[in-house]
């Protein structure tokens, strides 16, 4: 974790007393009659935060536009957005700046950008129970994340693990926005106000950061941002066809489950199952075997299943095989929603757009907050 700004680092001291954030002198120093000023000062300033802030909880969250989501990306994200869509204000952002950390060909991320777009949709988002847009459309977060830079540590930033991984998966591309990548996911969050954010327990660490910006930033300039809050979601951790590595489209071991059914099927009766199991007659352990339990997603008859395994009434080929069928039935829909979408890409613009400008009020107002507070207006 990240430490915490000192009130040395976020104040200033004069002759007359030790002064606070915003140039405030502290209580302490103050008479009487000051010290309820100075109570009077702080209750506002709780208030007004307190008054820009939505009626109803919001929440946020960012994907890079990698393409077609893979199964992973669905079981371990997209649903979770689905059902929170209901449950929140919730702002699902296509976060295009962020892959220009590693992404440098235009056409390229246009058309993994728009391709996101249908399939989040396709997937079960829907552009009127919660705003999706384009990060970039909202350009206000980059004049919000310059600020946050102002009072984020280089340290804070060298120490992230994301930053020490990328160092080493990208040498020869290791490029100023990997290192301020936190402070950007910081400014993604909190100028739509967003007060909670749905991860897995194992992001918590990246989530802290934002909050210690928050913190450094409200110390420092007054009260003017929520900290954001985890909303933990039972996002398991899906393996890839490898057996072994998290699923991941710069590993090659995805399932594409919005790809034609003849890809999905090679897909997946290529993955490695029980490397223990030899024999079609050895009994087999779904505890361990990837395909088992991918099983538990699409039907509720996995437990039999994972018996036929351990009995050996049945072989890693069979258990496969059902597994490619389900998920090409299950995913059949979203498939045919998504080829409707990409063949007309004037109407998902539209889609981006429309949540670009429904939330353009809300960026356009803390910034003028913040500009104010800074002294920038």
């Amino acid at each position: 974790m990240a430490p915490q700004p000192t009130m040395t680092d976020v104040g200033a001291s004069s002759a007359n007393g030790t002064r606070g954030a915003a140039g405030r002198p502290c209580p302490a120093d103050l008479s009487p009659s000051g010290k309820l000023d100075a109570m009077t000062d702080a209750a506002a300033a709780k208030s007004a935060i307190a008054s820009s802030l939505p009626a109803k909880p919001r929440i946020f969250s960012g994907i890079q536009p990698t393409g077609r989501p893979h199964l992973g990306n669905d079981l371990g994200a997209i649903r979770n957005y689905v059902a929170l869509q209901d449950q929140y204000e919730s702002i699902y952002c296509i976060v295009d700046y962020h892959a220009l950390t590693h992404v440098h060909d235009p056409e390229t991320l246009r058309r993994q950008t728009l391709e996101m777009a249908a399939a989040l949709i396709a997937l079960g988002l829907d552009p009127e129970r919660c705003t999706l847009f384009v990060q970039s459309d909202r350009p206000e977060v980059t004049e919000l994340c310059w600020l946050f830079n102002t009072v984020t540590p280089v340290g804070w930033l060298q120490r992230t693990p994301t930053f020490k991984e990328k160092r080493q998966t990208q040498p020869d591309d290791v490029n100023h926005g990997l290192l301020t990548y936190p402070v950007l996911q910081a400014a993604d969050i909190v100028i739509y106000k967003a007060s909670l954010v749905p991860i897995g327990k194992d992001q918590a660490p990246h989530l802290e950061l934002s909050r210690e910006i928050v913190r450094a930033f409200n110390s420092r300039y007054g009260e003017t941002f929520p900290e954001p809050q985890p909303v933990y979601t039972q996002a398991p951790v899906v393996l890839g066809t490898d057996g072994t590595r998290k699923m991941s489209k710069s590993i090659g071991n995805t399932i594409e489950v919005l790809a034609e059914p003849d890809v999905i099927r090679k897909q997946i009766m290529s993955m490695v199952t029980d490397t223990q199991r030899i024999l079609r007659s050895d009994p087999g352990r779904p505890q361990v075997c990837n395909v088992c339990q991918l099983h538990r997603h699409f039907g509720e008859d996995y437990e039999e299943i994972w018996d036929g395994e351990r009995t050996a009434r049945t072989g890693c080929f069979d258990t496969k095989k059902l597994l490619a069928e389900r998920i090409i039935a299950h995913y059949a829909p979203a498939r045919e929603t998504y080829k409707e979408l990409m063949a007309d890409p004037a109407r998902l613009r539209r889609i981006l757009d429309e949540g670009a400008e429904r939330i353009r009020p809300i960026a356009e107002a803390t910034m003028t907050e913040v500009r104010e507070r800074m002294g920038l207006r």
